[in-house]
């Protein structure tokens, strides 16, 4: 079944894609605690590295001791021997140096297993120092990512801030909806404002405005020539009889008396 074993092969990648994804998001949510975890596991194998180290080290020193006892017995037996021979006694002699051969051969019988002994020892001190040095290095390192990886957090939320994105709860993203949500209202505003102007003759309500105010300005001129009127001089009393006739015109007194005559 061809078919179906492709589709589970999709699958699959699909399901570990989503938990890579988000052993990703997880390990980005908590990066110093993981760092310092990493650092921390790197201490413990360690541990585990200095302690095998150190019984294969104790090997050799336990199988090196037996060699140097050896090799001490040996020099003993050798100047027993020579004792041995300054006393003039050469059986003595010829006994010591039997026991010395002993050591001799024990002293070849370990030499390899010695050499290859000390040998591990040095090249497992020599990895442990270098493997030291490179989880100090991994502390310092960790140390650093830690301190790039919250400046590059600051630096993104305070580009984030000054461009307005981000989280939805972003201050700035909601000023601006605040800002869009204004500007909506205040262009439905005006839209009724036009519908409602519809159908109205704005000229003819123009032209009826300035009738309106021209009637106002002729009651205001009729109303100043009234006031200028009244506060005139008022002219003197001609008879008709003089001015009918042509007369002289006599002095205002004389005219009035004649009147009265």
């Amino acid at each position: 079944m061809p078919f179906v074993g492709d589709f589970f092969s999709r699958l699959g990648r699909v399901a570990r894609g989503q938990a890579n994804s988000g052993v990703g998001a997880l390990e980005d949510a908590t990066f110093e605690a993981t760092v310092n975890q990493t650092v921390a596991d790197m201490r413990t194998e360690l541990n585990k590295v200095v302690q095998a180290s150190a019984v294969a080290m104790s090997n050799y020193n336990r199988l090196d001791a037996d060699y140097q006892k050896y090799v001490r017995q040996a020099q003993d037996w050798k100047d027993r021997a020579g004792q041995a021979l300054d006393a003039g006694n050469e059986d003595l002699a010829k006994k010591a140096l039997a026991k010395k051969a002993e050591c001799d051969r024990q002293i070849a019988s370990m030499q390899q297993a010695v050499d290859a002994a000390h040998q591990t020892s040095e090249k497992l001190k020599s990895q442990v120092g270098e493997l030291k040095a490179k989880i100090d290095e991994g502390e310092r390192t960790a140390t650093t990512l830690v301190a790039r990886k919250n400046a590059a957090a600051a630096q993104r939320k305070v580009a984030e801030a000054m461009a307005g994105v981000g989280n939805a709860d972003n201050a700035f993203s909601q000023l601006n909806r605040f800002e869009e949500s204004v500007s909506k209202e205040e262009a439905t505003a005006k839209a009724f404002d036009e519908l409602a102007s519809t159908g109205k003759d704005e000229d003819l309500e123009k032209q009826f405005a300035q009738l309106s105010n021209h009637g106002v300005d002729a009651d205001l001129a009729a109303l100043k020539a009234e006031r200028l009127a009244a506060k005139a001089p008022a002219a003197p009393y001609i008879p008709k009889e003089l001015a009918a006739g042509g007369a002289s015109i006599e002095a205002p007194a004389q005219a009035v008396e004649k009147a009265k005559a």
